[in-house]
Order: structure tokens, then C-alpha cells, then sequence
């Protein structure tokens, strides 16, 4: 049964309006990068009255950018690795196997999620302090308590995504290899985890995103030595003047590794995601 033209008419405008409200924005950013600092702050216009690039090469000077890549990479990435490989076990205990509170288990894992990380920050601030003040092992201002505190966060979730996910691989896979020699983890890491590679890479992702994007906790967990991205794009902004061209440009060239990630694996997140939400 054809639709009728008024829903077709109303689809389109709903479109192109919904499309013109996301470009906009990416347009005013890539257009205000490419103009002179001047042109920038000055009346807004469309077109850029002179295009350069230099806002591309001044933002590697004006403040340490590299660095902050380097600090946030190391950190996304970690955090990433120890968040999936730890929620890939406890995924595969709790679906695989009953064991007394699991219910409460699962329970209190997606709990975690109802409270905001603001919550979080002195308690783990005060934690971080006191651990280095009693055994020296420095934690705040470094990156492996910024890598812990990211854990806090992204492997609930974690966790209990790829439990539903786990969930719906059939158990027969894990018994056939069970008879043909393998023990729990061969089956899990032969068998289970190749089956299961959508929903590890949308964690995988939520774990990154998770991490590169944060501000609240890297702002107070870092200093000048680990400072990550999202914290440094601030350094484009003084007490003289707000470098708006080199923020935007910059924006732009911290945001493509996800956008990158995105495009590469965007097959196996949406599958990931599908069903992690079914279950």
C-alpha cells in the first residue's frame, strides 16, 4: 500500500530540516577554522572572506597539543583494553554459569549506572591521595588512576552489555567444543569471542568514547605533565584573547580518530548495539 503524498511531503521537510540542523553546525566549525582570527570575531559571515590554514599549524605551538593526543591515546586506549578483556570474563562467568548472587550481581552492575560521576570525584580524589600518601604509589595526577577512574565508569556497562550479548550465543557452540577437547577458556576465547565480536567492538567503542571525551574527572585528575585533549582544548583560551579559529580547528582534528572509528566499524556497532538492547 502506497503512502500517501502529504506523509511523503512531511518526510522529506522533516529531513531536510533535521539534516540542516546537524550540517550547520559542522559547517560554522570547519568554515570559522579555515578564517583569520580577525574574521572570526569579527560579523559572522557565510563565506570566508580569506581562506588560510594556518590555524591547522599554529594549534601545535599555541599549546602542546601533541602531547595531550599522546596522553589521551594512552589513556582511551588502556582503558579500553582493561574494560573489555575484564568485562569479556565476567560477561562469560555470569552467563555461562549460576553461582549464588548472581541475580544481585547483575543487579547491582547496571545500578552503577543511575548515579551521576560527579558523585565519584572526591570520593576518589580523597581515595587517590590517601593510597599515595600510605604506599607512594602515585595515582592522582597520573595516567593509570585517570585509566582506573575511566574503569569506574565504562566496564559496568561493559559488563552487562555483553552479558545479554553472551546470552545469545547458543550454548551448544560451547559444549561441541567442550567435547572436542577444549576447556572453558578455550571454548571461550575459540569459540564464544569470535561469535560475540559485534558486541566486544560496540563496547569497545563506548569504552573509548567514554574515555576521550571526559572533562570533569580529567580536570582534576591530571596536571600539566598528563593532561589529555579534552581538558587542553582550554589552553586556547587567555587572558588576552580566545583563539577561536585554532579551537575549532583543533576540535576538528581531536574528534577524527572516533569519527574514524566510527566509519571502520559501524557494522559491528550497530549489530553490537542491536543486540545488546534485544537482550
Amino acid at each position: 500500500m502506497a503512502s500517501p503524498r502529504s506523509f511523503l511531503w512531511s518526510r522529506r521537510v522533516f529531513l531536510t530540516l533535521l539534516t540542516g540542523f546537524v550540517l550547520v553546525p559542522v559547517y560554522v566549525m570547519v568554515s570559522s577554522s579555515l578564517k583569520p582570527l580577525a574574521d572570526v570575531t569579527g560579523k559572522f559571515r557565510w563565506l570566508p572572506s580569506e581562506l588560510t590554514f594556518r590555524p591547522y599549524i599554529d594549534i601545535w605551538s599555541t599549546v602542546p597539543l601533541a602531547k595531550y593526543f599522546v596522553n589521551s591515546l594512552i589513556v582511551s586506549g588502556a582503558a579500553t583494553v582493561c574494560s573489555v578483556v575484564i568485562a569479556v570474563f565476567a560477561a562469560y562467568a555470569v552467563s555461562r554459569y549460576d553461582f549464588r548472587g548472581k541475580r544481585v550481581f547483575t543487579v547491582t552492575v547496571l545500578s552503577t549506572q543511575m548515579f551521576p560521576g560527579i558523585l565519584f570525584l572526591l570520593p576518589l580524589f580523597l581515595l587517590y591521595v590517601n593510597i599515595g600518601n600510605a604506599t607512594g604509589i602515585a595515582l592522582f595526577g597520573s595516567r593509570g588512576g585517570l585509566i582506573l577512574t575511566y574503569l569506574t565508569f565504562s566496564l559496568p556497562f561493559s559488563v552487562w552489555m555483553l552479558i545479554g550479548y553472551f546470552d545469545s550465543v547458543p550454548r551448544d557452540l560451547d559444549e561441541a567444543a567442550l567435547v572436542d577437547g577444549c576447556g572453558p577458556l578455550g571454548a571461550l576465547l575459540r569459540i564464544v569471542v569470535p561469535a560475540a565480536i559485534p558486541g566486544i567492538v560496540a563496547v569497545a567503542v563506548y569504552a573509548f568514547m567514554t574515555a576521550w571525551g571526559e572533562v570533569l574527572f580529567a580536570s582534576v585528575m591530571t596536571n600539566d605533565t598528563t593532561r589529555t585533549l579534552a581538558v587542553g582544548l582550554q589552553g586556547y583560551s587567555t587572558l588576552n584573547d580566545v583563539y577561536w579559529n585554532q579551537i575549532m580547528a583543533a576540535s576538528l582534528v581531536v574528534s577524527l580518530p572516533v569519527v574514524a572509528g566510527f566509519l571502520l566499524l559501524q557494522r559491528y556497532l550497530v549489530a553490537g548495539l542491536t543486540a545488546g538492547a534485544v537482550k
